[in-house]
C-alpha cells in the first residue's frame, strides 16, 4: 500500500472533537490537527493527567496548543457522556468535525462497564454512537456548503471477521470470544453506523467515514491473554505502521477534499468495500434503531 501524505489544510474555522487522543494513533492526530490551526480542539480525556500529557507533547511537536483544550469524559460510563455532550452544547454550541476514534480491545475476558455493559461494545461502539446522537443536532446547525460537516469512525481490518447477532450485540455468549471476534464485531458496527448515519445526514452538508488505519504500534489492547495475543503484539512491533503513518492514514480520507462520497470504508486511507453485511440496508437501520 502506497505510503499516505498529508497536505497543509486551514482549520481555523472548523470545531473537532477527537476521542482516543490520550494514546496510539489518536495522540499522533492530536498533533497533526493541532498543526493545521482548528478554531478548537476539543480532547475528550478519561484520564485527565493523559490527557494534560498529549497536550503537553502537542506543545513540544509543533507548538500549536493554544486551541487544544482537553475535556473529561469516559467512554465506559454513559452518564460521562451525556455530561460532556451536555456541557460541550451549552459552553461551545459549534461543531464541524467529530472524530471517533477511542477503542479498546479485551481479547477474550469479559469485563463488565459500571453500565452493565461489554466494555468493547460500550466502549468502541455504544458510546460513539451516543455521543454523535448527542451532537448531531449541534453538528447539523453548525455546517454549510461552504464548511462541510465531517464524522468520522476509526474501525478496523477486523470488520471482515465480526457479523451482527442482534441476540447478542452485548457480546456476552462465550463462542463469541475466540480471536478478535468480539473486537470485529464491535468494529462491523462502526462500520454499519457509518454507513447509515450517511443516509441519514445525506442533504445536510455532513459526509461520514469508517477508516481502518492499518496494523499499528499501538497500545490498543487492554488485557493480554495466551501465546496468540502475544505472537500479534511482536508482529506489530516488528512490522507495524508508525503511529504517525497510521494517524495520516486515518486523517487523509476524512480531509481530502477529493473524498466527497458519504458512508465510504477506507483501509490504509484507500477506499475499500468492508464486511457484504454492511452493505445491507435493511441490517443497517435494524442496528441503528435497536442501538
Amino acid at each position: 500500500m502506497p505510503v499516505k501524505l498529508l497536505d497543509t489544510y486551514d482549520l481555523s474555522k472548523y470545531v473537532i472533537i477527537l476521542t482516543g487522543a490520550t494514546d496510539g494513533i489518536g495522540k499522533e492526530m492530536a498533533r497533526i490537527l493541532a498543526g493545521f490551526n482548528p478554531k478548537r480542539l476539543i480532547l475528550p480525556a478519561r484520564n485527565k493527567e493523559k490527557g494534560n500529557n498529549s497536550l503537553e507533547y502537542i506543545k513540544s511537536s509543533n507548538g500549536h496548543a493554544n486551541n487544544v483544550e482537553i475535556w473529561e469524559m469516559d467512554l465506559a460510563d454513559l452518564q460521562s457522556v451525556k455530561n460532556f455532550a451536555n456541557k460541550f452544547i451549552s459552553e461551545v454550541g459549534e461543531l464541524h468535525m467529530l472524530i471517533n476514534n477511542a477503542g479498546i480491545e479485551t481479547r477474550r475476558q469479559i469485563i463488565k462497564t459500571k453500565n452493565n455493559l461489554e466494555l468493547q461494545f460500550q466502549v468502541n461502539h455504544l458510546a460513539p454512537f451516543l455521543l454523535t446522537l448527542l451532537l448531531l443536532d449541534t453538528i447539523k446547525n453548525s455546517v454549510s456548503a461552504e464548511l462541510p460537516g465531517k464524522i468520522a469512525y476509526t474501525s478496523s481490518l477486523a470488520n471482515k471477521f465480526g457479523e451482527i447477532d442482534f441476540e447478542n450485540l452485548n457480546l456476552e455468549k462465550g463462542a463469541y470470544w475466540h480471536f478478535l471476534k468480539g473486537y470485529g464485531n464491535t468494529k462491523l458496527m462502526n462500520v454499519i453506523i457509518a454507513k447509515e448515519l450517511a443516509r441519514i445526514v445525506q442533504n445536510e452538508n455532513i459526509t461520514t467515514y469508517s477508516l481502518h488505519p492499518g496494523v499499528i504500534k499501538t497500545n490498543i489492547t487492554h488485557m493480554n491473554s495466551g501465546p496468540v495475543t502475544f505472537c500479534l503484539i511482536v508482529i506489530a512491533k516488528m512490522f507495524g505502521l508508525t503511529t504517525e503513518q497510521g494517524a495520516i492514514n486515518t486523517l487523509y480520507p476524512v480531509l481530502s477534499p477529493e473524498n466527497k462520497e458519504t458512508g465510504k470504508y477506507y483501509y490504509e486511507g484507500i477506499e475499500e468495500e468492508p464486511n457484504k453485511v454492511a452493505n445491507d440496508p435493511e441490517l443497517s437501520k435494524k442496528l441503528w434503531d435497536k442501538c
